[in-house]
């Protein structure tokens, strides 16, 4: 079926969200990616039940949108696309062009992301690109166009974000969330079947325009580059469900987002390229486990177009050959879309793909459901320790800001937390949480922490003072530059252990039973008797209202190649003279839910919070352990009383014989 798609016709139905029904693969003689497929089997009966059953189960997650509901999606771009016609027609005519020209002048919205692939879900927003001839200025885009689009009725919740990496228009259109970009081509009238791919159309534009083609160009060249684009669907809505179920699901935090798992997804179908569904799922944890990193994954080979653009090549620049987990874009010019990825994110991935494999492995030999794959597992009792940060601003409007900026940078303290000595694994938790209110907005993230078992080190201070500073100072220098830095603006990092979690986060999110509760304190306590060597508790809080006042800890093995923090004023001081404040970081084996070494000032609402429920934790386990020591001197007495009044006969006529028979000797 012949659908036409906002530029260009393509035979296959882009809009379609759903496989109706799982298609026969037929072996092609084309070739795809850059090496021959592992194997071109055809599927049997039972991968097709296989692939009916994951579609089955993937229905309740709401990855697939209804017929009425993708029909909407459609109307509304119609409406945005007539709009943007209109709108360049009255752009031209102020502008004396002639009118042969402005008959025929264009203009039109190109989609992208998972819209584009095929793979949105329910509720999930548009991403759209609106192409304009050259007399049209950028200017134009976020002054005119912004006033047309503010007089649609339809259009609420509209702002504009001109100063962005890739400067973009937000707006909800008829209950639908779409970002619409911008791109001026070096065209005098936009033809209705214009080709994105094109590499010429990047002559002479600047490189914002550069930047919003990409996400185009990158969709489509994936979806001519997969050998049947309903088997990779399907495959991908699988794949990227499992990836937020297992919270690996974040380009920003150091994971992958969506159009790299996209391409992870490509690059199995290109292996594979008779396969369906449940064997391709199969087949991806197979290949990305055993996948040698950082060999990049390509799914074609990259062309050079002659436009002196900069592209991934690490043999010409240096930077590329310290990416991690290298995934290239197939579009020119070429980019590694996994840039963020770390040594901890990375190796929390693989193990996943190894869990995943292993999983996958039970159910195609029937010894497991699909719904084992999709099980989410409990961060909150996978770790022993934890970090939780708290981004807190007085405004709502000031607090969406500032936990935007606040969570663009976490992969930072990630990286900073990775280079100590005594840390081997940082996991930043995607989803975040509401803090607690004390009078502003908060908004948490929690860290799992996996320390270093140290050999012979019976009390270890480990100090984080310098991680966390070298985390905020880039947090409140980059909000000062951005001119968005307010007073009340504060970031709280407070350590602590996997049962205190429950005293932070909403009850929604550490969900266990009462019997797995008791089980849990049992083996922490058990836990913390054997792991001494590694400290209980620390406490940061960083203030950015608050004059410099650093208080270090002292550390019986301090960190390598750690430079001391100094009284003199930081990066943000010198720009604001305002510097923040951070409490020494000290963990100690005793157990504590808030220590602080710093100065007195005052409590965070993080600490507010801990602080309530820590006494009440203090006054339920002094009432525990005055009722355990009663009962202990009751059982104590007791069998004290059965031992004497059973042996003291026997003891008294052993005495009296022993007495005889010394007589009669």
């Amino acid at each position: 079926m012949c659908t036409k798609v906002w530029g260009r016709q393509d035979c296959y139905n882009v809009f379609d969200p759903i496989t109706s029904q799982v298609q026969t693969a037929q072996q092609t003689p084309k070739h795809y990616g850059i090496t021959s497929p592992i194997s071109l089997a055809l599927p049997k009966e039972a991968d097709l039940v296989l692939a009916r059953k994951l579609t089955e189960t993937l229905r309740p997650f709401a990855v697939f949108e209804e017929e009425l509901e993708l029909q909407r999606r459609i109307l509304v771009l119609g409406k945005l696309n007539t709009l943007v016609k209109v709108w360049i027609r009255e752009v031209s005519e102020v502008k004396n062009i002639p009118a042969s020209v402005i008959d025929n002048v264009g203009g039109k919205i190109f989609t992208f992301g998972s819209y584009r692939l095929g793979v949105h879900t329910k509720g999930a927003d548009i991403d759209a690109l609106c192409v304009v001839p050259r007399h049209v200025e950028r200017s134009d885009f976020f002054s005119s166009f912004y006033e047309k689009l503010k007089e649609q009725e339809e259009v609420k919740d509209l702002r504009a974000v001109e100063e962005a990496f890739v400067p973009v228009i937000k707006l909800s259109f008829d209950g639908i969330e779409i970002d619409i970009l911008f791109a001026r081509l070096a065209l005098q009238t936009i033809p209705e079947n214009l080709d994105l791919r094109d590499d010429g159309l990047l002559k002479n534009l600047d490189i914002r325009c550069i930047r919003s083609l990409n996400g185009c160009r990158v969709t489509d060249e994936i979806l001519h580059l997969v050998p049947n684009i309903e088997n990779f669907r399907l495959t991908l809505r699988a794949i990227k469900m499992w990836a937020k179920r297992h919270n690996i699901y974040s380009n920003i935090l150091g994971f992958l987002g969506g159009v790299s798992w996209a391409m992870l997804v490509a690059r199995t179908c290109q292996l594979y390229p008779n396969a369906v569904a449940s064997t391709l799922v199969h087949k991806f944890f197979l290949v990305f486990s055993k996948w040698e990193w950082p060999n990049p994954v390509l799914l074609k080979q990259p062309e050079d177009c002659n436009l002196n653009l900069p592209v991934w090549d690490p043999r010409v620049t240096p930077s590329d050959r310290y990416h991690l987990m290298p995934i290239i874009t197939p579009a020119y010019p070429q980019q590694n879309s996994t840039y963020n990825v770390s040594a901890s994110t990375r190796a929390i991935m693989v193990e996943e793909f190894k869990r995943g494999l292993a999983i996958t492995d039970e159910i195609l030999q029937n010894k497991a459901d699909w719904s084992k794959l999709f099980e989410a597992p409990n961060f909150f009792q996978k770790y022993k320790h934890y970090i939780v940060l708290l981004a807190s601003a007085q405004a709502e409007k000031q607090h969406l800001e500032w936990v935007g900026l606040v969570e663009s940078k976490i992969r930072i303290l990630v990286g900073n937390l990775e280079k100590n000595e005594f840390i081997t694994l940082a996991h930043v938790n995607p989803q975040s949480f509401p803090g607690p209110k004390e009078g502003t907005d908060n908004t948490m993230w929690v860290i799992g922490i996996v320390f270093k078992k140290m050999e012979g080190s019976e009390n270890l201070n480990v100090d984080l003072t310098f991680d966390i500073q070298t985390f905020t100072d880039t947090v409140y220098r980059q909000a000062i530059s951005s001119k968005m830095f307010e007073q009340d603006m504060k970031i709280t990092a407070m350590h602590v252990k996997r049962k205190q979690l429950q005293q932070l986060l909403p009850k929604m999110a550490i969900q266990r039973s009462k019997r797995k509760a008791s089980v849990h304190l049992l083996l922490c306590k058990y836990a913390e008797q054997s792991f001494q060597n590694v400290e209980q508790n620390a406490f940061i809080a960083v203030d950015a209202t608050k004059p410099d006042n650093v208080g270090t800890s002292s550390s019986n093995a301090p960190r390598k190649g750690a430079a001391p923090l100094k009284r003199s004023a930081s990066p943000v001081q010198h720009d604001s003279e305002k510097k923040a404040k951070v409490d020494s970081v000290q963990q100690n084996p005793q157990p504590s839910p808030c220590l602080s070494a710093g100065p007195a000032g005052p409590a965070s609402p993080l600490e507010n919070e801990m602080s309530k429920k820590a006494k009440v934790e203090e006054v339920k386990d002094n009432v525990k352990s005055n009722v355990f020591f009663f009962f202990k001197l009751y059982f104590q007495h007791c069998a004290n009383f059965v031992l004497y009044t059973l042996f003291n006969p026997i003891i008294n006529i052993t005495y009296k014989v022993w007495t005889v028979s010394k007589k009669c000797n």
